[in-house]
């Protein structure tokens, strides 16, 4: 909920890539919760993946695609096998 009006995509997602949260523009873009991340998208697009450094690391990672894109995986404090995904797309309309 808190994540609704944010200007990009954001889930909540469980280790095994199983999505728990979407905010609005997440689920505008085909997320949904209960469906596996990888399986939305490109192939591709979840090479640079940094989920299991950032859960293995505790710290949060980021991933600039371009000039286009910039992703992060942040571990959530206390759910050590969570982490949040937002992405932001610079060429958005504001």
């Amino acid at each position: 909920m808190m994540w609704d009006k944010f200007p990009g995509s954001v889930r909540l997602i469980h280790k095994n890539r199983i999505v728990l949260a979407v905010n609005e523009t997440a689920c505008s873009m085909g997320f949904e919760v209960g469906t596996t991340c990888i399986k939305i998208g490109a192939p591709e697009s979840h090479k640079e993946c940094k989920a299991n450094v950032a859960l293995s690391t505790k710290k949060a990672q980021l991933v600039k695609s371009g000039e286009e894109k910039i992703r992060y995986w942040i571990p959530v404090k206390g759910c050590d096998d969570i982490y949040v995904h937002p992405t932001i797309d610079t060429n958005a309309d504001e």
